[in-house]
């Protein structure tokens, strides 16, 4: 079985790995800080679920012949890519068209668009849930980091899938703990956050960055 010296090692890994501000941390913030409360918990549990699913397929070797098929690897990369230029548009777009005049209105609609313009949408946990899952598992450097760190961790002779699943779960239980100071931080600004002049600073911030982790991947780096 794996030991705790191992363990605590794994443990620094993924934790420094966690407090680097990325693109999970800017889903986070601008969800928690639109005030949608059981949706950002949602985008969170859908990506520590791609977190743990990542786990459980390097554990069985799966992501390794991910990563050894260039083809296959290239094809997820364009794909995670894609996806993630089209959500950053999705909310940038519509936070540089917005006009002074039409901040109220515009806030409304780029609410609809994103799927929260209503309060039973925009707090819904599944939507929240599948935009995680999904952002998570088209994002191949993810499969590319367990597995070039999983194996290390792993004993010969270890059960691979359990012990894999138990190093995902560190993984998981930090990435949480994070995303609940993070969701706490948003909610304790989100009177400002919610105004028409900070959501536009705050949908052009999070579009573009998100927006730039898709060219950024697209580019292979």
């Amino acid at each position: 079985m794996i030991t705790l010296s191992a363990l605590g090692s794994f443990a620094l890994i993924v934790g420094l790995l966690t407090l680097t501000p990325g693109l999970d941390t800017a889903l986070i913030l601008r969800t928690a800080a639109l005030g949608h409360r059981r949706r950002a918990w949602g985008v969170v549990l859908g990506i520590q679920t791609g977190t743990l699913a990542w786990g459980v397929l390097s554990s069985l070797g799966i992501t390794a012949l991910l990563t050894a098929s260039h083809l296959a690897y290239t094809i997820l990369r364009w794909v995670g890519a894609a996806y993630l230029v089209w959500m950053g548009g999705r909310i940038l777009i519509p936070a540089l068209r917005r006009q002074a005049g039409a901040e109220s209105g515009a806030a409304e609609s780029s609410d609809d668009a994103d799927g929260a313009g209503t309060p039973g949408a925009g707090d819904g946990f599944r939507a929240g849930w599948r935009r995680g899952v999904v952002t998570n598992l088209l994002n191949p450097k993810m499969g590319a980091f367990y597995v070039a760190v999983l194996p290390q961790f792993i004993p010969a002779g270890a059960p691979h899938v359990a012990t894999g699943t138990l190093l995902a779960g560190v993984h998981i239980v930090f990435a949480s703990l994070w995303a609940a100071v993070l969701i706490a931080f948003a909610r304790a600004l989100r009177t400002t956050l919610r105004k028409p002049s900070a959501r536009r600073v705050l949908d052009r911030i999070t579009g573009t960055v998100i927006a730039a982790f898709g060219v950024r991947l697209a580019l292979g780096e």
